[in-house]
């Protein structure tokens, strides 16, 4: 089954496939417009609507006013309000939501609506909020050993500061959302979310209705990289929100100004860190505080931030550790979850300190790397105790199928031949845990109807979202039931077929759904084995499935797949199976801060080589070459795009994707005139991904390990190549870690003295 190919694809190219905003809308439709706050932070004084809302074809103004339940969609913590009521938090905080009979009608509304703010102090800056004492939360610690007194044995100490800024998620397609009407009171809304339980939820809460009245379908997302986890919810609720109050369907698709400007993104991170080493170059304690700009609202950010901890130390192990992060409220839009959730951020950090450790010492980054992977039975700082660790492995397996010693030779050798550009070479290994943090979130549920005619339908939780986790799905009951994937149909992800699921998100979708509709497929097939043991007079443990055909003893018998649910039919045999997944092992105790949190961890390392050209700062990567622990791919061709993807996001976090807003909170980078996202000139020309060598993971579907997020944080050692290039130009310059590492930032490192 290997060779299924995205089962997407075709419909994409051709224009076919569907999203929110290609719905054929019904008669009466109705259009959505959000007016939001121009000012950071302030109180409201004045909110004109009635000229607006007297134009011809504006239906209705709504404010929080017309909330007939909870003016409240905050998930983790209850602070954010759909709607604005006295005080505006952000620039782009929705206050107001017209409706019209079109858009262009609900344009000229919001033109002319009048607003007045009585301005209060800003901020934008995560280390500017803590010093004001303007947090999310609580801050968290996660220790082991005594750093304290780990200190005073090293032989090597070093502190430094970290920035790694925020980053766009520029799905394709923008957020939106279509409410109808139904029988009874009830909303059907189709919304481009990854989680549509989440979305069910906050309709319900603001309407004031049971969850049972709102049915949330999801048929696809052009794109979501955690943008669409909680962000979607917004748009949905005042869609619904309207359809609720005037018993009409109504339209809400932002345009991409407006989802630029309204959305969070990436949370930006201050950092400070502290390492020690011995003369062996062993880590022997890591200490680092991290300052997230959560934005003006809980959003995830507590989520991010504890990953952050979960992966401060990446791929080595360190025998004392002290990490707190500090989620810091700010006047910016609040900041979500992206593609590896808060465990890029943390990763930074550590790889920083140990640049800064080789460079004071004098010895190569990968000497420290290489003396304190992972290894077998090392405890991490939050308790759980490595299993089948693959640093050590896929280290050396890159270091050798890619000769990295001639590379680094090759240059060494061109950067003594040349004065006006240099090469820099990078290593860069990651270890990602799979599993959502928050215990309660992994588990799965599936769906599954065998038809009259041996055609087969699946519903599970997933969402698609271009990471072909429906191909994945039908690659599970295709194998399962060895029937031809065109006998199957992946139904839309909807709240009534499939209840109470967790987001598509955390790496994690294809792992639970899918064991989930194994545990589905299994059981229906067992109960086959039954009618077709019967029908052929022979025991059900002799009988197999292959090519649409049963085989007893693998010799093909006379029972055809449509013969058999033919039988089953007529013995009255249930073909249709609901099955329940949860991730067995995994627990953490959030008052000791340990436990065993993942299900497993994904390993991987690459090397990294840039030249840069020294006289106008630009640079080019040559090459990327990477040893991936896929596990035992169940699809190595969906797998490699899913690399080759967040390997570019990655890379475009680290060098080009800067994230700017003024001091007023305006958003600076507003337009892809502003915001640069790597293209296909933008990544190395050669890039080569080698599977590691390894016998998968048991909690893995069919062993094939999650790929989504781990690769990403390749993209990391994009940004230490540069800075060794710009190390063989300039001896005077002066390590610095502030990322994205612009064409700009590189220029000026060139040159300063």
């Amino acid at each position: 089954m290997n060779s299924i190919k995205n089962i997407d694809s075709f419909g994409h190219v051709r224009g076919e496939s569907l999203f929110v905003d290609d719905i054929i809308v019904q008669q009466n439709t109705l259009y959505g417009l959000v007016f939001d706050s121009p000012k950071a932070h302030g109180t409201i004084k004045k909110l004109d609507i009635a000229k607006a809302e007297a134009i011809e074809g504006v239906i209705k103004i709504f404010t929080y006013k017309d909330i007939p339940g909870e003016n409240q969609i905050g998930g983790i913590i209850p602070d954010e309000p759909l709607l604005a009521d006295n005080k505006v938090h952000f620039v782009g905080q929705p206050v107001a939501f017209i409706v019209a009979t079109s858009d262009s009608i609900a344009k000229k509304a919001r033109a002319i609506i009048e607003i007045e703010i009585e301005e209060l102090p800003i901020i934008t800056e995560a280390k500017e909020a803590a010093a004001k004492k303007q947090f999310i939360n609580k801050p968290r610690t996660f220790n082991l050993g005594n750093t304290s007194k780990a200190f005073g044995d090293c032989d090597y100490v070093f502190e430094d500061e970290v920035f790694t800024n925020g980053q766009e998620h520029l799905y394709l397609e923008t957020q939106g959302a279509y409410a109808i009407p139904m029988e009874n009171g009830s909303i059907k809304v189709t919304s481009s979310t990854q989680g549509p339980t989440q979305v069910q939820k906050a309709i319900a809460k603001v309407l004031g209705i049971g969850m049972h009245h709102i049915e949330v379908d999801v048929i696809r997302l052009g794109g979501g990289f955690g943008g669409k986890e909680d962000q979607a919810t917004p748009w949905a609720t005042l869609a619904a929100l309207a359809t609720y109050l005037l018993k009409k369907p109504v339209k809400l698709i932002l345009n991409r100004h407006d989802d630029l400007r309204m959305t969070g993104k990436r949370h930006p991170y201050e950092s400070n860190f502290k390492i020690g080493l011995s003369k062996e170059l062993k880590i022997i304690a890591f200490e680092a505080d991290f300052y997230q700009n959560a934005g003006a609202a809980a959003d995830l950010s507590p989520a991010v931030a504890e990953r952050t901890l979960f992966h401060a130390t990446n791929s080595y192990f360190v025998k004392n550790v002290k990490t707190t992060v500090y989620s810091c409220k700010t006047n910016l839009p609040p900041n979500t979850a992206f593609r590896g959730f808060g465990g890029p951020q943390g990763m930074f950090v550590i790889e920083a300190a140990i640049a800064k450790a080789a460079h004071e010492i004098g010895v190569t980054a990968k000497e420290i790397q290489e003396a304190n992977l992972i290894q077998e039975n090392d405890e991490l700082p939050y308790g759980q105790i490595m299993t089948q660790a693959e640093a050590v492995n896929s280290w050396q397996s890159t270091i050798k199928k890619f000769n990295y010693k001639k590379l680094a030779s090759e240059v060494e050798t061109f950067n003594n031949k040349n004065k006006d550009f240099k090469k820099g070479i990078a290593l860069m290994p990651i270890c990602f845990g799979i599993s959502f943090t928050n215990t309660p979130m992994n588990h799965a549920r599936a769906l599954v109807h065998i038809y009259q005619d041996g055609t087969v339908g699946i519903s599970t939780g997933a969402v698609e979202m271009g990471q072909s986790v429906n191909t994945k799905m039908l690659q599970i009951a295709a194998q399962i039931f060895a029937i031809h994937p065109d006998k199957i149909k992946l139904e839309t992800t909807n709240t009534t077929r499939v209840a109470n699921t967790s987001p598509s998100a955390a790496s994690s979708t294809a792992d639970l759904n899918g064991k989930a509709l194994l545990k589905a497929c299994s059981a229906i097939l067992e109960r086959l084995k039954i009618v077709a043991a019967k029908e052929l007079k022979v025991n059900e443990k002799e009988l197999s499935l292959q090519n649409e055909w049963v085989y007893i003893n693998s010799k093909k018998s006379s029972l055809s797949w449509k013969a058999l649910i033919a039988n089953a039919m007529l013995e009255r045999i249930a073909l249709s199976e609901k099955s329940h997944y949860v991730t067995p092992i995994i627990h953490f105790d959030k008052t000791t801060e340990k436990g065993h949190p993942f299900a497993y961890h994904v390993y991987g390392t690459a090397i990294i080589i840039t030249t840069v050209d020294c006289t106008r700062g630009t640079y080019v990567f040559d090459s990327i070459k990477i040893v991936h622990d896929y596990g035992k791919s169940m699809n190595q061709g969906i797998d490699l795009g899913q690399v080759e993807g967040a390997l570019a996001q990655g890379v475009g976090w680290m060098t080009m994707e800067e994230i700017a807003y003024d001091k007023k909170g305006n958003l600076l980078s507003n337009a892809l005139s502003t915001y640069k996202i790597p293209d296909i000139f933008s990544i190395a020309e050669d890039i080569e991904v080698i599977p590691l060598e390894t016998d998968g993971n048991e909690m893995a579907i069919l062993k094939s390990k999650a790929v989504g997020e781990p690769p990403l944080m390749y993209g990391i050692g994009a940004y230490f190549a540069i800075q060794n290039a710009i190390k063989a130009y300039n001896p005077n310059y002066k390590l610095k870690f502030h990322a994205p590492l612009t064409p700009e930032k590189v220029l000026m490192s060139l040159y300063e003295n």
